[in-house]
């Protein structure tokens, strides 16, 4: 299970009711912020979230309106000891940009107050654990080093405890042993493989993040069969051609997207204030009718087999 909440969902400047990019994925004990446009760290305190244990923070790209909010964040890190450790991942030209900010302009050549670390992102595994995984994935848009992200449960078996009964396989770590691949010799002289007592492999929920984005082509793959894609709507079809000028796609494309990768659910976010939602939603609707045009402060939980969740404050 995954849950999302959308702190930024207006595209290159704020408007009354939107704030700059950003979106923070939580998974058990971990939280990750997606983006930190301007404004970031007042969209966390409006939340409700608050700071403790966001020691993640993903870049999608080094534009502006996706890293601004860095600086604030740092500084207000260091002030309340929310965290000892920071972990910004991007691109190597988004990780120049932040390096440049952090270290120029907030700090101007003092020690950091917390442990900044900048890790590079290449496409593929960035990190994982026993149940979960997190990826990136290139995208086209303006410039070098643009990425998505997919977070994904990886498969498990189920237990199944009545084919454990009848082979008198005893509660405890026996059972575990199985559950984690290895067989298990009975005091019987018995031994017994993990396929005798586990089931049919199902699938972990899958939730992707496109980030800003110029192209469609080539990205059903990496998102294909998603429970969730966020994926960028910043222009409407009509106006297309200014869309590919600025490394943009429409609510069409990003509907097109969702319908090619086999999603179950589209949420619009990184909008333009040039356009109504309801236009925007129907749109995207007459190619993927479960869509849902983000707002800022949604919050979502997302399982696997589960209809999408809205979580009300």
């Amino acid at each position: 299970m995954f849950e999302i909440v959308f702190l930024g969902t207006s595209a290159s400047a704020p408007s009354v009711q939107r704030g700059l990019s950003a979106q923070i994925v939580m998974y058990n004990e971990y939280r990750f912020l997606i983006d930190c446009g301007e404004g970031t760290q007042r969209q966390i305190l409006r939340s409700g979230l608050g700071f403790r244990r966001l020691d993640k923070i993903l870049l999608t790209h080094g534009h502006l309106d996706h890293i601004l909010g860095l600086a604030g964040l740092i500084s207000t890190y260091a002030r309340w000891d929310a965290a000892e450790r920071i972990e910004i991942w991007g691109g190597q030209s988004t990780l120049d940009r932040v390096e440049s900010l952090i270290y120029g302009v907030v700090l101007r050549g003092a020690n950091p107050p917390v442990d900044i670390q900048l890790y590079e992102i290449k496409p593929g595994l960035l990190m994982e654990d026993d149940s979960f995984e997190l990826s990136a994935f290139p995208v086209e848009h303006r410039g070098a080093d643009c990425f998505g992200f997919c977070f994904a449960q990886k498969p498990r078996r189920p237990f199944l405890n009545d084919k454990a009964e009848a082979l008198g396989v005893p509660q405890g770590p026996e059972r575990r042993m199985l559950v984690s691949g290895q067989p298990l010799l009975l005091p019987d002289g018995r031994l017994i493989q993990p396929d005798d007592v586990l089931g049919e492999s199902i699938p972990g929920t899958k939730l992707c993040l496109t980030g800003d984005v110029g192209s469609i082509e080539g990205l059903a793959q990496f998102v294909e069969g998603a429970d969730v894609l966020v994926s960028e709507a910043t222009y409407l079809d009509y106006e297309a051609d200014l869309a590919r000028q600025f490394g943009h796609i429409t609510a069409r494309q990003a509907a097109e997207l969702a319908r090619s990768a086999g999603v179950q659910n589209l949420i619009l976010t990184h909008l333009s204030r040039r356009y109504r939602e309801r236009d925007i939603a129907a749109e995207a609707e007459e190619i993927f009718p479960a869509v849902i045009v983000a707002r800022d402060f949604d919050h979502f939980r997302i399982r696997r087999g589960f209809p999408l969740e809205r979580i009300e404050a």
